[in-house]
């Protein structure tokens, strides 16, 4: 939401979408728009755009480069697995390119030999540890098909891209042994630590880290590129480090770091080898003048500690994710089909990679979402609301990590309004609200929308613990927030709601359902404390504005836009928490009459957002998709979004604003809120 950066897609990038390679389209019954790589928050997030990794370069998850690359040599003839560079190398034969929650597997045949390059970022949800670990696996696994033994020899690098800003930023680089480790370690020679926020920025603070077991690599380099990939293909050789290039810029011969890693190919069996990526920020976040470590650092005092441990757990952790990668994908086509259960595969890393986990001063997690390609907002209501089915459905713990902030700061003297906050600053600085006229003025503040938001959250996290014990943290904040939506909320006047990028819309009917369910959410508030009579007093508030919005909202067979906009229509996604939160307080031939419209409206590309327009948010449509009662009609309208993301031409990590009937990207890419597609799971869990 919010103002956009500028992002320029190259036409040869859309051709070559457009002409994808006929083996992979044969074989794959998924072609992801975006393939994530190295996913763990907003700053060290690795994505390459196309499902054939010879094509194209990686990139960050803004679209500027960052480059890894890796090349292999089968019995000493070289072939590219990742990157189109160096062009005179010919590309590997790849067969599959397949993603799963945690992991992007590309998958070739060559010369005898079967290769499989993965990329594991083991951000398990459920493990605070786990999640918090800035580090990613690259591993290949190589077996011998035609039954002989085989040479091979792997090369891989990683752009010192990764760690600064822009290509004219200055590194230094080291290398040494850590126990039996091999490391290579690249950063900004500046370290402006903290210095700069904003959307279109990549961290340029703290250092880039490789690391490989001694026993599996023959050679490591630092330094240009274009010596080490060059001399690898031609003499099978690395360069010596030459330190004399320290402190120049990245751009001058592309710095990286760079592994080649010998393989015995056996006739029968398969060899697997692997290196880790990890980044240490140092520090991750500033929060009301205090400067906070990654969630990580409660358990490793440094990043070679992290390293040394993340090795000898390698195998148990890649078991570990296996399983859970099956299991996610089990449970989320049992209840929605196989096409769901893609789409929310599809969205695990990149929801989670859009936020940090830090620890605050008493060791807790506090957890921040970065309002991606938007305008950089940090901790914003209303993006981690979207977002929170996925947080809700596998760690309650991580939602309330992220509702945390905001309640500190409408309690902390600083905010001056009788609603809730929009954003905690902008992202890495969270000093206060940025948005609109933050602390000083009322301009475009979403006081409907974020009240909302944080009473159902509470409300969905005590429903999910079966305990109101953290709301009564902040009761007086949120009974204030629940007053205001009592006086203010049924009939909004001319505000913002969370699709502001639509502009301001007084009596919107759909912003008037979310202040009615939180209202009702207040209800379930006091009763899971005791509270009966405030209890009866809300809830009968919330069931008499129902009535009064089914007359204002009626529109023959389906309910307006907007209480006075005849014959308009919108998405009434924010209704999915009545069923779901047990309120039942809208009856059910409203969510049906909703549903039948919808399945009339939509397009090849899914159900527009309203009917001012085409475009459409894909979390909302899965919201509203679980608005339906029957698997059938779910599945009516989650089928176009599928569709849209197999489809669509325009390659960026997945987008969740884009046109329903050309499939064309309007904008926003890499945000956290697509983790609103496992409001289904949810659904399933709360029944």
């Amino acid at each position: 939401m919010k103002r956009l950066f500028n992002l320029r897609i190259p036409l040869l990038l859309i051709i070559a979408t457009l002409c994808v390679t006929s083996l992979v389209a044969q074989n794959q019954e998924f072609r992801a728009p975006s393939y994530p790589l190295v996913t763990h928050d907003p700053y060290f997030s690795i994505w390459i755009n196309n499902e054939v990794p010879t094509q194209i370069e990686t990139t960050h998850w803004s679209q500027k480069p960052m480059p890894i690359r890796s090349v292999v040599k089968v019995d000493g003839k070289a072939y590219r697995l990742m990157g189109k560079s160096p062009a005179f190398v010919p590309a590997a034969k790849l067969t599959k390119s397949n993603l799963s929650a945690t992991q992007t597997t590309f998958s070739f045949q060559q010369d005898g030999v079967e290769i499989s390059m993965n990329f594991l970022s083991p951000i398990l949800i459920e493990d605070l540890d786990m999640v918090s670990r800035p580090l990613t696996y690259v591993s290949w696994e190589i077996n011998s098909i035609d039954g002989e033994e085989h040479n091979a020899e792997i090369y891989f690098e990683i752009s010192a891209l990764a760690a600064v800003n822009t290509r004219g930023q200055r590194v230094n680089w080291q290398n040494y042994e850590s126990g039996e480790l091999q490391v290579l370690k690249v950063g900004n020679v500046d370290q402006p630590v903290l210095e700069k926020s904003g959307d279109d920025i990549r961290i340029d603070w703290g250092y880039l880290y490789a690391a490989a077991n001694t026993s599996s690599v023959n050679q490591f380099f630092a330094g240009r590129s274009e010596d080490a990939i060059v001399s690898f293909v031609e003499s099978g050789k690395l360069p010596g480090i030459n330190n004399e290039d320290q402190g120049s810029r990245v751009v001058e011969g592309q710095k990286v770091l760079a592994y080649t890693i010998p393989v015995t190919v056996k006739a029968t069996g398969k060899t697997e080898k692997h290196i880790m990526l990890a980044y240490d920020d140092i520090f991750s976040v500033e929060y009301f003048g205090k400067r906070l470590e990654g969630y990580w650092k409660k358990k490793f005092k440094n990043m070679d500690q992290l390293l040394t441990t993340a090795e000898q757990e390698y195998t148990a952790i890649k078991k570990r994710c296996d399983a859970y990668d099956l299991n996610l994908n089990a449970e989320a086509e049992s209840v929605g089909g196989k096409e769901y259960a893609t789409i929310c595969a599809l969205a695990y890393r990149q929801s989670i990679a859009a936020h940090k986990v830090v620890k605050d001063e008493n060791g807790e997690p506090l957890c921040f979402s970065k309002e991606n390609f938007s305008n950089g907002s940090m901790g914003t209501v209303d993006v981690f609301y979207p977002a929170a089915p996925i947080f809700l459905y596998l760690n309650p713990d991580l939602i309330k990590a992220q509702t945390t902030p905001i309640f500190q700061y409408a309690e902390s003297g600083r905010w001056p309004w009788p609603y809730a906050p929009h954003d905690i600053g902008k992202y890495p600085l969270g000093n206060g609200q940025k948005y609109g006229g933050g602390e000083k003025t009322e301009d475009r503040q979403m006081p409907v929308e974020e009240c909302g938001n944080m009473l159902i959250l509470t409300a969905a996290i005590a429903k999910t613990e079966n305990d109101a014990s953290y709301a009564k943290k902040y009761w007086d904040t949120i009974t204030k927030w629940a007053e205001y939506l009592s006086e203010k909320g049924f009939d909004p006047d001319n505000q913002l709601c969370t699709d502001d990028f639509a502009g301001h819309l007084a009596h919107n009917a759909n912003l008037s359902v979310k202040a009615i369910m939180g209202l009702a959410s207040y209800s379930l508030l006091c009763e899971m404390q005791g509270m009966k009579i405030e209890a009866d007093n809300y809830m009968k508030q919330a069931q008499e504005m129902v009535q009064k919005w089914m007359k204002a909202a009626d529109d023959g067979d389906h309910y307006r836009l907007a209480f006075d906009a005849e014959g308009s229509w919108s998405q009434k996604y924010n209704m999915v928490w009545d069923d779901m939160l047990g309120f039942h307080i809208f009856p059910e031939e409203v969510e049906n009459k909703e549903i039948s419209y919808y399945l009339k409206v939509q397009n090849r590309y899914g159900l527009p957002l309203d009917n001012r327009d085409s475009y459409t948010k894909l979390d909302w449509i899965l919201w509203t998709a679980s608005l339906a009662n029957s698997k059938q009609e779910f599945n009516q309208l989650v089928a176009p979004v599928y569709r849209f993301l197999n489809e669509t031409p325009e390659r960026v990590p997945m987008t969740d604003w884009y046109y329903t009937k050309t499939g064309g990207w309007r904008g926003f890419i890499a945000r956290s809120v697509v983790g609103g597609v496992y409001m289904e799971l949810l659904k399933e869990k709360l029944k």
